[in-house]
């Protein structure tokens, strides 16, 4: 991949009942080339609109990728990947850091109705384990034909791809400023 691709990542931070998500655009080569913050509802619906203003916020039509810190942010405020996708017409890839038996148990146990959390939920595509830098990491994705190459792509070191790894200390920093 050119050191200059581009990938958005969005991550996030939450406190109380308001998550804050950023955005960040990262090169390749691990230049941060632009942010953006937004808020979505702790246990909420509402985090795959925030994504998608997100995107649209920046207005990077050079931004090959977007990479998401999992599915599931906010308190199972459940990401629609496929939606995400028909938005941004990119490749969109959804990473998380741990093996997981899956969410379906713990929304049914969480909510007194799972309905459409769930169903949101169990339409995402596969996670695929991907060794990166003798970590594994676990992806699903949306119109990508090499999800570890992407992966790989845009993580230089560890386990974190960089784009997901900015956009989550943004995210942190920002809930910080708004508490203080």
């Amino acid at each position: 991949m050119k050191p200059g691709t581009r990938a958005l990542g969005i991550a996030e931070s939450y406190t109380a009942n308001e998550s804050t998500l950023a955005g960040a655009v990262v090169r390749a080569d691990r230049v941060v080339d632009g942010v953006s913050f937004g808020s979505c509802t702790v246990g909420g619906l509402d985090a795959t609109d925030c994504v998608i203003e997100r995107w649209r916020d920046l207005d990077r039509p050079d931004v090959q990728y977007l990479l998401l810190a999992g599915v599931a942010p906010a308190w199972f405020n459940i990401l629609d990947l496929h939606r995400i996708h028909d938005a941004v017409e990119r490749p969109v890839l959804s990473v998380s850091f741990e093996a997981s038996p899956g969410l379906a148990d713990a929304i049914e146990r969480e909510f007194d109705d799972p309905g459409e959390r769930l169903e949101r939920y169990e339409r995402q595509p596969a996670r695929e384990d991907i060794t990166v830098n003798d970590e594994t990491v676990y992806v699903r994705s949306v119109g990508c034909g090499d999800p570890a190459g992407v992966v790989r792509a845009f993580t230089p070191e560890g386990g974190r791809p960089e784009p997901v790894r900015v956009a989550r200390l943004a995210a942190r920093a920002a809930d910080d400023y708004r508490t203080d």
